[in-house]
């Protein structure tokens, strides 16, 4: 284990039996980094066995896999584009050979392009909506094909604050898609009733990598309209998640959390 403090946890889930999701298996997609690392890190943690899906970054998935073997707990990482049905159903297939089963699905791989309306391309909105839209429909259909045979399972879609009423020219592509991910969680959570949960993550401005290049003074702009008078941690959001899918939250489907920090 990486520090005294990642010990200390993991002896005291073991003690007080507070590993939540100890025999799970997650899938958590984009989990190379930021909210999706920080999800796959939290279920391991409590002792899930966790799917670390990428589709580029090989490196930094291996990274979060060590660490969380580190924890105590199994893992593998999967490359895997969202957006390729095929792809998908490997994933999902070698998640069931690996594991045997499919608990949970953390749909949070997703891309953006912030370029002024005119400029952008054909292109741009094709894959915005490919990975963002097409890319929750595969993983959670193939998903749900396994966890219907259980006759249980959750499923968790991240979608953002900006599929709500946070408006931004720049990103309407990105904005379309996280508006109808809102929606087809509503959808899916009554497709897939009584034995699958369908929620949903809506996280406003949180401190990844993806908004890393904002100016300056932009970001000063937007805490100043944030509550809490800050951006949010990746751990906050996937904290969210692990609620929701926990059996804390066994009563709650086709709903909506906003992780915002209070956004006016």
């Amino acid at each position: 284990m990486d520090s005294w403090e990642d010990i200390k946890l993991f002896l005291t889930n073991i003690i007080w039996g507070v590993m939540r999701f100890k025999d799970k298996v997650v899938i958590v997609t984009g989990a190379s980094r930021g909210i999706g690392r920080a999800t796959a890190l939290a279920f391991g943690k409590e002792g899930a066995s966790v799917v670390v899906n990428y589709v580029k970054a090989a490196k930094e998935a291996d990274s979060v896999v060590t660490q969380i073997k580190k924890l105590g707990s199994k893992a593998i990482a999967v490359k895997c584009d969202v957006s390729n049905e095929g792809d998908v159903k490997e994933m999902v297939e070698l998640t069931i050979k690996t594991f045997g089963k499919l608990d949970i699905l953390v749909n949070n791989a997703g891309i953006v392009f912030d370029i002024p309306f005119f400029d952008k391309t054909t292109e741009h909105w094709r894959r915005t909506i490919d990975v963002n839209l097409m890319g929750v429909f595969f993983c959670s259909k193939y998903a749900a094909i396994h966890m219907k045979k259980q006759k249980t399972g959750k499923i968790i879609n991240i979608s953002s604050t900006n599929g709500i009423d946070t408006l931004s020219p720049d990103s309407m592509d990105y904005d379309a898609t996280k508006f109808a991910v809102i929606s087809m969680t509503k959808n899916l959570a009554t497709e897939l009733a009584p034995n699958i949960t369908v929620n949903c993550v809506a996280p406003g401005w949180v401190d990844t990598d993806i908004n890393k290049n904002l100016s300056k003074g932009y970001v000063k702009e937007e805490i100043r309209r944030i509550s809490l008078k800050r951006f949010g941690k990746p751990e906050e959001i996937a904290s969210a998640v692990l609620f929701l899918t926990s059996d804390e939250a066994s009563f709650i489907t086709g709903s909506v959390l906003v992780v915002d920090g209070g956004y006016q």
